[in-house]
């Protein structure tokens, strides 16, 4: 099973062809992975993951010293039962390369709360009579039960808090993937706020990226020797360089002899100024 934690954003519509499609794009991490939880020490498997920051001064301090490990400060923490023990470690990365366009998904949030309501709204009943002798019965619930028992039965609708629950929504369907900025398309609606936080499942294998992995790469390629190919290329490069210098002394030679032929010529002027009078 794959997974993952978001946050919903304004719904939107994406052209398909001929077709507009309203799809709601959802946030998808980075997630991290602060811990992962086995058999042998927890008596089941399970990851647990992190989404969103915050600040650390608003953490306490256990869960800071938990979080430390995996260095997030995470807003969002949530766990997600697996079939067997995963190889993943703490301070992994859940990627968005989990998902696909065609995936079928199931999203769970939690929806809009609306206060208190009444009958009508909350449970959908028709009303009373719109007619004579029904004043200020419209919206009435009508009987809720026999008088025989003398008490309200578990589970009868009536008025009351409605909104603010656990919600599932099964057999959506991801329209694209944006891995650049690990946003998901998902045709149609998902449950919950704009904001609001959503867990993401489907059936598949779960790519997990190591950052400390992708660090050492770097550095490898940083450390590279150098090879033929680079030598070859800073030879060129060298010479280069000593041409436009050699190109830069010959013009400054130019000009120092136009400067002293313009010098000899104004010397020569003067010395026939003073014997012109003498003659």
């Amino acid at each position: 099973m794959k997974f993952t934690l978001g946050k919903k954003m304004q719904m939107t519509q994406i052209w398909d062809n001929d077709k507009v499609l309203a799809v709601t794009p959802v946030l998808a991490g980075p997630c991290t992975i602060t811990q992962v939880k086995t058999q042998a020490t927890d008596k089941y498997s399970a990851l647990q993951i992190a989404f969103g920051a915050r600040k650390s001064k608003n953490i306490k301090k256990p869960q800071l010293g938990h979080f430390k490990k995996a260095g997030v400060s995470p807003m969002h923490v949530r766990e997600f039962r697996i079939e067997n023990d995963s190889e993943a470690k703490v301070g992994d990365v859940i990627s968005m390369a989990t998902f696909a366009a065609g995936d079928v998904i199931s999203v769970t949030g939690t929806s809009k709360g609306r206060g208190f309501q009444g009958v009508v709204k909350r449970h959908g009943f028709k009303g009373g009579r719109k007619s004579h002798g029904n004043k200020d019965q419209l919206r009435m619930p009508g009987s809720i039960g026999p008088k025989g028992p003398a008490h309200v039965f578990k589970g009868t609708r009536m008025g009351g808090r409605m909104g603010n629950e656990k919600v599932t929504i099964t057999n959506l369907t991801i329209h694209s993937v944006d891995l650049e900025n690990n946003i998901l398309y998902i045709a149609g609606a998902v449950p919950g706020a704009i904001d609001g936080l959503l867990l993401i499942k489907a059936k598949g294998d779960l790519v997990i990226k190591s950052p400390k992995t992708e660090d050492k790469v770097e550095e490898i390629k940083a450390d590279d020797p150098v090879t033929e190919e680079t030598s070859v290329v800073e030879e060129a490069q060298a010479i280069e360089v000593k041409e436009e210098v050699v190109e830069a002394s010959s013009e400054e030679e130019k000009v120092e002899e136009k400067v002293e032929a313009v010098a000899e010529t104004e010397d020569k002027a003067e010395e026939k100024k003073e014997e012109a009078p003498a003659a």
